[in-house]
């Protein structure tokens, strides 16, 4: 029996990339398990409705979320502690960056966070190739 993925979906202020991510997760990949976790509850309830399997909001809910996952995507800010207007906490940046999972990290340069090398591509583009990767690595661990 082939193992059932779970991938964790974090997202803060309205959710907006978090909902795209699950949209295009569903349509890709229709059998993964998503579990969306917001900092706040707006964030979680957009990427709720947008398909996920299960939900929650805040620090302690990525931490558990984390230790079931076996990847986690989202902005790249929710590994720095203090990014997006303050709603990653130091335990939110942590917990993600000591997650047994394999990340896929969205690199956005915004919330003064300059990411050098990186070039300033579409919400679109840059999503499609987070599913990009994910699809590749779910290939390379089968």
């Amino acid at each position: 029996m082939r193992k059932k993925y779970v991938v964790l979906v974090v997202d803060a202020q309205g959710g907006g990339l978090g909902r795209q991510l699950i949209m295009n997760i569903r349509k890709e990949l229709p059998d993964m398990h998503i579990i969306a976790v917001g900092t706040n509850c707006m964030a979680t309830n957009n990427m709720l409705k947008a398909g996920a399997d299960e939900a929650a909001t805040g620090e302690n809910s990525i931490r558990v979320a984390g230790k079931k996952a076996d990847f986690i995507i989202g902005p790249i800010g929710m590994m720095i502690a203090d990014a997006m207007l303050g709603e990653i906490t130091p335990g939110i940046a942590t917990s993600i960056a000591q997650a047994h999972a394999k990340r896929i990290l969205i690199p956005f340069s915004n919330c003064d966070n300059y990411i050098a090398g990186v070039s300033d591509f579409s919400m679109s583009t840059l999503i499609e190739d987070a599913i990009r990767q994910l699809k590749k690595h779910l290939t390379d661990s089968v």
